[in-house]
């Protein structure tokens, strides 16, 4: 198994890479799905989250009102620790698990997440890709989903640079231009990739 983290900040672009990368054959565990599992409604997470930031995070179904906690979270560093806390242990033991049921072969295996060099994880990886953006492509991205730019600014800031990002890379892919030229790049990615899992250890 070869285990690929993917990284890179808000509207960089590392969903459509993994994706990209799932169309050719590589399993992928993301971190946000992950994240997501971790509050559902009735989960300890959840209670966790309501108990710290109040029942107001929750929407009348129950369910976590997400875009109420960002703005909470991203606006308070100390915040957004303590929920990191929360969070961070189920989304480890959550990747542990992928990686547990795909260690035979020679599978490529890749690890989606933005606070892939935050968390530590990047240094249990045998390759850490960066995907890149600039920050104006950042905001329009992220605008084109339905978030407001002082939240994706918000956000940004929140993240790590991607200067020291870049210097935790052994691949940095560049996403300021087309899906056509993307798919090139994450074409010779994936060649390098199954010749790194093809390779005798």
């Amino acid at each position: 198994m070869l285990l690929v983290g993917l990284t890179g900040g808000i509207g960089s672009g590392k969903s459509t890479v993994a994706d990209l990368l799932r169309k050719r054959g590589a399993v992928v565990l993301d971190a946000d799905d992950f994240a997501r599992a971790a509050v559902v409604a009735g989960s300890v997470g959840l209670r966790k989250v309501a108990e710290r930031f109040g029942r107001e995070v929750l929407g009348p179904d129950g369910e976590l009102d997400r875009r109420k906690l960002a703005s909470i979270v991203f606006a308070d560093p100390a915040a957004l620790s303590d929920l990191e806390a929360i969070v961070h242990p189920e989304v480890r033991r959550m990747f542990a698990d992928g990686i547990q049921e795909n260690l035979d072969g020679q599978r490529v295996v890749v690890l989606v997440n933005p606070l892939l060099i935050e968390m530590g994880t990047h240094r249990d990886c045998d390759i850490v890709v960066v995907v890149s953006a600039s920050i104006d492509t950042q905001i329009a991205r992220s605008g084109a989903r339905g978030m407001d730019e002082s939240d994706v600014r918000a956000r940004i800031a929140a993240q790590l640079p991607l200067a020291e990002r870049a210097q935790a890379a052994d691949v940095l892919i560049d996403n300021e231009g087309t899906l056509d030229e993307l798919e090139d790049e994450v074409d010779v990615l994936w060649h390098q990739l199954q010749d790194r899992a093809a390779a005798p250890v």
